[in-house]
């Protein structure tokens, strides 16, 4: 395994070698590709059982891969998992079991969030710039969506074809930046982040615990779970989330709040664009 192979994901590193592996250890490849997914239901003798090769030819396998052994094998499945890889885990719950488990993670995010003071900042600030990208875009569309029917100056980034250096180039510090940037984030979102506390704005960084660099960062950190017990990431944490900050700027802004709510719905009727 060249030292190049070697940091790639193990499913790349067997699609390297796989070819030239004697007999036996692609037999265990195969096996090994099979079960990544439930790797951590079996012990090194197992997989080799099921693979119909002997345990030294597993942990040849594993050598050939690069790992010193089964354990460093599962534990780089395991960090694939939390980097937000999709791949299902042991003892994947029924739905009413994922239900429960969606329920208890917005609840402590509800507990634990400090909803008050991201609502206040919201709400006050002379502009709103929400950004996102990839996962974490729609999230912050919601978001812009619904602070948009609440109170005016509350722009989104990047859309199609945009960059965001136009955006921040007009921050200022009465105003506020919120940056969302769950698992799998692009690389510049670390550069905006930047940027944007430099930009002297107040900075909300809505993130999962793997962004804790970023969050750290900034104005206010919201750290949302996005990581449950099925293969993909969930956002249901993330858009409660947003509901209720919402919910919260509305009650603050009181009158100006429902008046530019009654507006939006009264230009959706002239114009038709709502059923």
């Amino acid at each position: 395994m060249t030292p190049q192979a070697t940091g790639r994901r193990i499913d790349e590193r067997i699609a390297l070698c796989h070819d030239a592996l004697p007999p036996q250890e692609r037999r265990a490849a195969d096996a090994l590709l099979t079960h990544l997914d439930d790797l951590a239901t079996y012990r090194a003798a197992e997989l080799a059982s099921l693979a119909g090769v002997s345990k030294a030819t597993m942990s040849r396998l594993f050598r050939s891969l690069g790992f010193a052994d089964f354990d460093e094998v599962r534990d780089h499945v395991r960090a694939l998992r939390v980097a937000g890889e999709p791949r299902r885990t042991e003892g994947t719950p029924s739905l009413a079991g994922h239900a429960t488990n969606e329920a208890e993670a917005i609840g402590r995010l509800l507990e634990t969030a400090p909803i008050p003071q991201a609502v206040a900042m919201l709400a006050e600030a002379r502009r709103v710039l929400v950004v996102g990208w990839r996962n974490s875009y729609p999230v912050a569309l919601h978001l812009r969506e619904q602070l948009a029917q609440i109170r005016d100056s509350v722009t989104i980034g990047p859309q199609p074809g945009q960059t965001v250096g136009e955006e921040l180039a007009g921050i200022e510090a009465d105003d506020v930046v919120v940056a969302v940037g769950f698992r799998r984030r692009p690389a510049v979102f670390s550069s905006f982040v930047g940027e944007a506390v430099h930009s002297g704005a107040a900075v909300i960084v809505l993130a999962d615990p793997t962004g804790a660099p970023h969050l750290r960062r900034a104005t206010l950190p919201l750290e949302c779970p996005v990581q449950g017990a099925l293969a993909f990431d969930s956002y249901a944490a993330a858009m409660s989330l947003v509901s209720v900050l919402a919910d919260g700027v509305l009650e603050r802004r009181g009158r100006a709040g429902r008046d530019r709510t009654s507006a939006v719905a009264s230009a959706y009727d002239r114009l038709g664009e709502i059923e």
